[in-house]
Parts: C-alpha cells; sequence; structure tokens
C-alpha cells in the first residue's frame, strides 16, 4: 500500500502516475481517493470531447488502474451547488487544498493497454512479471 497527498496546484493523473513510476512498478490500483480540485477535466461515457470544471469542486470518488502510459481512472465530482458528474480522469485536473489516495501497488505485475477488436479500444492487457537469474542478479521478465 502507498498513501499519497498531494498539494495544491499538482496535476491529479500525473503525479499518481509518477509515484507509481518512483516506486520502481508498473501496476497499480487506486483503492481510495478524496479531496478538492479548482479543475477537473472529465470525458463523460461515450463522449470523445473533455468536459471542463472549474470552481470549488470536491472529489467524492476516485478509481481505477495506473501505469506508464496506460492509466485508467474514472472520478465523480461534486461542485458547491452539489451537483455531481463523473467520468474519465484526463490530465489537467487541478488539485485544489489536497488529494488524500491510498494506491495498492502490484510490484509482481506489469499493465499495458493494447489494441482489442472485440470493443475498438485500446483495453488493459495483464502480464505477471517472472524473476530469472542471471549473473548480475534478478531481472523481472514479463510473461501473459
Amino acid at each position: 500500500m502507498l498513501p499519497i497527498r498531494l498539494n495544491p496546484g499538482q496535476d491529479l493523473r500525473r503525479a499518481l502516475e509518477v509515484a507509481v513510476v518512483d516506486a520502481a512498478c508498473s501496476a497499480a490500483f487506486v483503492l481510495s481517493g478524496v479531496g478538492s480540485l479548482s479543475l477537473a477535466q472529465l470525458r463523460f461515457a461515450g463522449a470523445s470531447a473533455l468536459q471542463t470544471l472549474s470552481g470549488d469542486l470536491e472529489i467524492l470518488t476516485l478509481s481505477g488502474s495506473l501505469a506508464p502510459g496506460a492509466s485508467h481512472l474514472h472520478a465523480s465530482v461534486s461542485n458547491a451547488g452539489g451537483d455531481v458528474v463523473g467520468g474519465h480522469v484526463a490530465y489537467g485536473c487541478t488539485v485544489r487544498t489536497t488529494a488524500e489516495v491510498l494506491l495498492a501497488l502490484l510490484p509482481d505485475w506489469d499493465f499495458a493497454r493494447e489494441p482489442d477488436t472485440a470493443t475498438g479500444f485500446d483495453e488493459l492487457v495483464v502480464r505477471r512479471k517472472l524473476l530469472r537469474s542471471t549473473d548480475d542478479g534478478a531481472e523481472a521478465a514479463s510473461v501473459p
């Protein structure tokens, strides 16, 4: 487990991806996330364009998978009037006061996104890492 507190001005998605890489990991899940945003960039279901929300926004839920170049996050946020929207989290979600996130790091796994003919989208591919010995020490290899 990796608890993280993000600071004002940080990009939510980018900071979480960096935290996973800094932990020498290539696969993680968000278990919990709360906090506030001043700007949210969300893509709603079935839409191709991002929706920009600004103002005092509360993160009600945050979940998804994290991997270098292969993250898939969803969030729901509420505005000062209590209206709630949710969708895919894009880059550009700016932390207002704080974001408190609990990550589950999966060091024995690799996540990637690859084209799926059944959906027409790049979808999650999960590969287990195998350790093989070399003269220089252990080396990780990824297998399906």
